[in-house]
């Protein structure tokens, strides 16, 4: 294969630094025929795919542009390794890669945009990064680096780095517009311009509206919009670029629900129509009088909201002696909201007939349940379930800057490209909750209940407690980071080494609570519940923690043929433990606070020909001091953070080919098989929760540049539901098909009519069962309580390029 040569020139040098932080990507020849995606591993040289002694996956623009994607999971489960679903809708998906255990939330693999985290510190709150920056029209292409040397560079990541990467300007005005509607009331309107300001700066500017009343109808609709943008000016011996970002949207967010407990599907309501979700806006504004008269309003109609924006400057400028320097920094801001139905009361979490719910509760005397609407009483059949809504405020700041001092070196018949560098960063999140109990109907959109029995009001408007949980917490987390890598070219052999010290300094406020009694909501001979409530007492404890890690990483690559590469690479890197994880002590001091180490090992084949390119690889990984963190279950109707301490070991294998089987007919697989465990902790011996041991996609895809057509499907094998393994979550298959027609109307124009089917065959296969349960749960009984993946859903589009 031939080594990408080293070019001076301005544009060149710009495009090595940026991609090498994840902020450009470009195409590379190699002899092995076709064309190569050029990736950089975290140093300041250009290398093809091909000969990285790493796993690489790269999708374009236009597979982007025309995957029918619910949420960042619709896209990311594509990507060899990475096994992520999103069945709760738009945002806070769950992405797990290959050998580490996780319920997901990008945990170990931190979501970027340009080289830079859509937040720098995971784990302030349990918010997953994708609820701060949405994919757009603005996106040239995602890319996936699988652990290595890219674990040592800016926010680091110890499997890896999930990198977007925007589109910029040119020396023609170009532009996309898109307009996109679907079943459940979705429209949505996408477009991007790009282009020159003069011969030096360039301009590019993306954006999307949408409303939306699903994918799942609830009657609490989605709106919102964001913007993106980036202005890039070329120096004499560098560039200057700026990146913006706007965001105002609002999108609901589903947990599982009831489902029938032999066959895992949904179940009928009392309506007989299938029931999809238990959110319901008749819940909107539900009250809470709260101690001291405080009147409190639910903001669920606003489900995941998000409003902010983040700033960012990239500086790169080439110095005398083959050096050059590149800066970047960034900062951010959002007043981000977290509200959500949960799947249950916390006390019987599954829908009771009107007797059942009275004896479940000692409930005695003559009972009347009636709909808060209109005062009528429930048909005698009418199954109800006590749910409730946690309502969450989560304001979060962020500030981070990187200097990478790049040096090229000639010595003993190879290149030495040398990076030096730091990453300072600091960031602020808050998570202030208030969890209310309500009684509705089992049914979709479900109205609110009122009931009354023994001459005790037990609701108030639906309203069963006012206050089953309150947290006010606030952290913060400042990290600086040094590291140093050497990515070296020889004629046969590549090799990328590097190490990365990073220190950890992290405060911790939270409220204490207490329980009040003695309010009232407002009603006559109120419940126990209805007059007692949760809330701050109004003391904190108060704490710090920190701790000093170092990662280091090895990789080597050996060209055996123009076709066939061989490599290997190693890697000891850690992952800070959430610092909502640390808990306090009877003194009320901070628990202990230490890194949880993980070694990764990965060999394997590359091989490129004709239209066929292809990679095998066998992995293992093995982590030590994981502190997993799950909201369960408290009971009374509390939910609580609960932490788990364990350690895990995986082994496996990953395939990977693309096959052109005529210039217009692709066909593409990955496969990834592994064995893992739970080593250490009360868990020992049982399989990790929620990861298949086997996932894997295939698709055949057509254009001829004119009709386009795919048709691709993602396999899960059976998992648990959690680490006890006492819940089976069946293998499902998802398909999706995609479409369309394109039609030249002159010039660089063309319109482009499409059609999108996602989960193609409406499967119901389970994505999770109840994290709220945890290790309580299992398969069998009349209910089970799961998350199926959304159901179908048709979307067309009309996209216009000029």
């Amino acid at each position: 294969m031939n080594k990408p040569t080293r070019r001076h020139s301005l544009t060149l040098l710009a495009s090595s630094l940026l991609a090498a932080f994840g902020a450009q990507a470009q195409t590379a020849s190699t002899e092995a025929g076709g064309e190569q995606t050029v990736v950089v591993t975290g140093t300041a040289t250009l290398r093809a795919g091909f000969a990285t002694p790493l796993s690489t996956t790269a999708i374009g623009a236009t597979e982007l542009q025309r995957l029918t994607a619910n949420s960042q999971a619709d896209i990311l489960a594509t990507v060899p390794g990475i096994k992520a679903e999103g069945g709760g809708g738009e945002v806070a998906s769950n992405v797990q890669v290959r050998g580490l255990p996780s319920s997901g939330q990008f945990q170990f693999t931190p979501l970027m945009y340009d080289g830079l985290p859509a937040l720098s510190t995971f784990g302030l709150n349990s918010s997953a990064y994708d609820v701060y920056v949405r994919n757009d029209l603005g996106v040239r292409r995602l890319e996936f680096v699988a652990g290595g040397v890219s674990n040592l560079f800016g926010p680091g990541s110890v499997a890896g780095i999930l990198n977007y990467i925007s589109k910029t300007g040119g020396s023609k005005h170009q532009g996309i517009v898109q307009l996109e509607a679907a079943d459940m009331g979705r429209v949505r309107t996408d477009a991007y311009f790009g282009g020159p300001l003069s011969d030096r700066t360039f301009y590019a500017a993306s954006g999307f509206y949408r409303k939306d009343n699903g994918p799942l109808k609830s009657g609490l609709p989605t709106e919102g919009y964001q913007l993106r943008g980036n202005i890039v000016h070329q120096l004499d011996k560098g560039t200057i670029k700026v990146y913006g970002q706007l965001i105002d949207d609002k999108a609901q967010f589903y947990l599982p629900l009831p489902l029938d407990g032999g066959s895992l599907e949904r179940v009928k309501g009392a309506d007989g129509q299938t029931v999809y979700t238990a959110n319901t806006g008749q819940a909107a504004g539900l009250t809470s009088v709260l101690p001291g008269g405080v009147t409190y309003r639910s903001p669920i109609a606003d489900g995941v909201a998000t409003r902010g924006g983040s700033f960012a400057l990239v500086f790169d400028h080439e110095l005398p002696g083959d050096m050059a320097i590149n800066v970047k920094a960034k900062a951010a801001q959002y007043k981000h909201q977290f509200h959500l139905f949960s799947d249950g009361d916390g006390i019987v979490n599954v829908p009771e007939t009107q007797a059942q719910y009275l004896t479940n509760r000692s409930i005695a005397g003559p009972a009347s349940f009636t709909y808060v609407d209109n005062g009528q009483a429930l048909a005698a059949g009418t199954r109800l379930f006590a749910n409730r809504i946690t309502n969450r405020d989560r304001p979060a700041e962020d500030a981070s800057a990187e200097i990478n001092l790049t040096k090229r070196v000639e010595m003993g018949g190879a290149t030495h490209n040398l990076t030096l560098g730091t990453w300072l960063a600091r960031a602020t999140a808050e998570d202030n909750t208030l969890t209310q109990m309500y009684l509705a109907e089992f049914n979709n959109q479900p109205r609110l209940v009122n009931l009354s029995a023994g001459g005790v009001n037990y609701t108030r408007n639906g309203l069963l407690d006012p206050s089953v949980g309150y947290t006010q917490n606030k952290h913060t987390a400042t990290r600086t980071a040094l590291y140093l890598a050497d990515q070296i070219e020889a004629k046969n052999w590549a090799f990328d080494a590097g190490v990365r010290v990073e220190r950890i300094d992290a405060s911790l406020r939270r409220e204490r609570t207490a329980t009040v009694t003695g309010i009232s909501q407002g009603g006559s001979n109120e419940s126990a519940a209805l007059t007692s409530a949760v809330v701050g007492n109004g003391t904190f404890l108060e704490g710090e923690v920190s701790t000093t890690e170092t990662a280091a990483s090895l990789g080597g690559l050996y060209k055996l043929s123009k076709t066939t590469n061989l490599y290997a690479n190693f890697s000891r890197g850690f992952f800070f433990p959430e610092v909502r994880s640390v808990g306090f002590n009877a003194q009320g001091t901070p628990a202990s606070y230490e890194g949880e180490i993980i070694d990764q090992v990965e060999a394997g084949v590359k091989h490129a020909s004709g239209g066929f390119t292809g990679t095998v690889a066998a992995f293992h990984s093995k982590l030590q001091n994981r502190r997993s963190v799950t909201f369960q279950n408290t009971g009374g109707g509390g939910i609580a953070e609960v932490v788990t301490l364990l350690s895990t070991e995986t082994t496996g294998v990953e395939a990977a080919m693309s096959y052109r089987l005529l210039p217009a007919l692709t066909v593409s697989a990955n496969l990834t098989l592994s064995d893992h465990e739970i080593t250490e902790g009360v868990f020992s011996g049982k399989e990790l929760e929620r990861k298949p041991k086997t996932f894997a996609n295939a698709a055949l895809t057509y254009d001829d540049g004119r009709f386009d057509a795919s048709l691709s499907v993602n396999h899960q094998s059976r998992a648990f539901s959690n680490n006890a393994n006492s819940a089976v979550l069946p293998a499902y298959n998802l398909w999706r098909l995609t479409a369309g027609y394109k039609m030249k109307l002159g010039g660089d124009s063309s319109l482009r009519l499409g059609l999108g089917v996602f989960n193609l065959t409406n499967s119901q296969g389970l994505a999770e069962g109840s994290p709220r349960l945890g290790a309580t749960q299992v398969t069998g009984g009349q209910f089970f309580v799961g998350r199926p993946i959304l159901p179908r859903r048709v979307s067309v589009f009309a996209t216009y390029s000029f």
